[in-house]
């Protein structure tokens, strides 16, 4: 009896410690598992984390970006500004300094944001000629005088003619002659009064660019004519857009 009970005890003594075998493998796998679990959830996290400061970087990135862009569009709003106040101020310098001239010789006027003294052909030169008359010199003393003075102006100066053909011995066509009366003012800018030859370019538009139709002789008289366009120099606002 003994023997069958000390056998029955050593069998559940067994079957215990399978049990506690197979709880504590159970205790492990559980331990695992939330391990595996923990290390999931702080994975996520961290993925989430890396995520969150990406885009936060990115958009301090772009507001820096927006920044700089606005801080550009002021200081560009402020060169324009600028060369608006040179403009204006040019076209009143020059409209007093040549009140002296009549309306159909001489006009000035601002389009495009820059200043245009007009002459006609009767102020400047005789028929089929591109050298300037003594009356058209002394306009261009005038203005001479005043460029002088803003050495922040570019100065462009276009000749015009009307449609009605001209060749001759000098000129082949109206192409001709009104670069060759652009030439003249030019030589005298920079002959006589010194003008920078860099600030002056000469062009002939030749009949191409009316002002009125060449149908009538009123309208003829308005295409011939030389055309000193005056334009604040962009060096400030090209090198913001160079840098920006």
């Amino acid at each position: 009896a003994r023997e069958n009970e000390l056998s029955t005890l050593r069998q559940d003594t067994s079957n215990l410690n399978t049990d506690i075998k197979n709880l504590k493998l159970q205790n492990n796998n559980l331990s695992n598992d939330k391990l595996s679990q923990s290390e999931q959830f702080n994975a996520a996290l961290k993925n989430k984390s890396d995520e969150l400061k990406l885009k936060s970087d990115e958009l301090m990135a772009k507001e820096k970006l927006l920044a700089e862009r606005e801080n550009a569009l002021n200081d560009m709003k402020k060169v324009v500004a600028r060369q608006d106040s040179i403009t204006n101020r040019l076209n009143n310098i020059l409209r007093d300094a040549l009140l002296g001239f009549k309306s159909d010789e001489l006009s000035v006027y601002v389009k495009n944001g820059k200043v245009y003294v007009s002459m006609s052909d009767k102020l400047l030169f005789k028929s089929g000629s591109a050298a300037v008359e003594t009356k058209g010199v002394e306009a261009i003393k005038v203005l001479a005088d005043v460029l002088n003075k803003n050495n922040d102006i570019d100065i462009l100066v276009e000749g015009h003619t009307d449609n009605i053909p001209i060749k001759t011995a000098l000129y082949h066509d109206n192409w001709d002659l009104s670069a060759a009366r652009a030439i003249s003012i030019v030589r005298i800018l920079t002959d006589e009064y010194k003008i920078a030859p860099t600030r002056l370019t000469a062009s002939g538009k030749g009949e191409f660019s009316p002002r009125a139709s060449n149908s009538t002789p009123e309208g003829r008289a308005l295409n011939r004519r030389t055309e000193i366009i005056l334009s604040p120099k962009l060096d400030e606002l090209m090198k913001l857009l160079k840098v920006n």
